[in-house]
């Protein structure tokens, strides 16, 4: 079985899935067995064909370079550029749980290490129509660690605590932050990093700049935030 990792985000466009192609990358680089898994994903463009493009994840297998075939990675792939739940409403193609469990499992079985990342931000409803599903009944489902990307600019603070204190709360492991977009010298990207890291009692893993092409943590600290038991924050 795999070692696993779940990547979320303080809310949508925050850069989850740059940063989740930055990190499959290096396991890839590494010489790692590295695969991509996204339950559902949202505001995807079509191929001439009319098929679908799951782009979050074409974009993690170019950035990466692995050769995981798409069909893999994303179990629920919708047109509108709305949250999955809705998405899924308009399309009439609901999301169902064991078949999101299935897919995962399935690299579980052939993967060293998965890597999932999640849609918006930790309290995404993937279906809400009379049946609720949540990003948080996969992932405790799966007892999955979590990762937590943020924005380095204004108002990630409140952002970056709520998130933190939802996930405490509901006993979902958070293991680290990832800024996105950082300025180094920026002297408010360098306070929201030392405020964040305080405040939310969790450890600054990196800060990723705008057009990084590498994820600048050592492999045996990425490495070890893999894995399948239940932590705490």
């Amino acid at each position: 079985m795999s070692k696993n990792l779940f990547i979320t985000g303080t809310g949508t466009d925050v850069g989850k899935t740059y940063i989740t192609g930055l990190i499959v990358k290096k396991l890839h680089e590494n010489g790692l067995h590295a695969a991509y898994y996204k339950a559902a994903m949202s505001g995807n463009g079509r191929r001439p064909d009319g098929s679908l493009i799951p782009g979050d994840a074409l974009h993690v297998k170019t950035v990466s370079g692995i050769e995981q075939p798409l069909a893999e990675m994303c179990p629920y792939i919708y047109e509108a550029a709305v949250s999955p739940h809705l998405a899924a409403k308009l399309e009439q193609m609901p999301v169902e749980m064991d078949r999101v469990l299935q897919g995962f499992d399935a690299l579980a079985s052939r993967y060293a290490y998965v890597t999932a990342e999640g849609s918006g931000g930790i309290l995404c409803p993937l279906r809400f129509d009379g049946r609720e599903i949540w990003l948080e009944d996969f992932i405790t489902a799966r007892d999955l660690g979590c990762l937590l990307v943020a924005d380095a600019g204004l108002g990630t603070i409140n952002a970056v605590l709520l998130t933190a204190e939802y996930m405490k709360a509901h006993r979902i492991p958070l293991k680290g932050i990832i800024f996105n977009r950082y300025e180094p010298g920026n002297p408010m990207h360098e306070d929201n990093r030392r405020m964040c890291g305080q405040l939310a009692g969790l450890d600054v893993l990196a800060c990723v700049k705008e057009g990084d092409t590498a994820l600048d943590i050592p492999l045996a600290v990425l490495e070890a935030l893999y894995g399948q038991e239940r932590g705490t924050i």
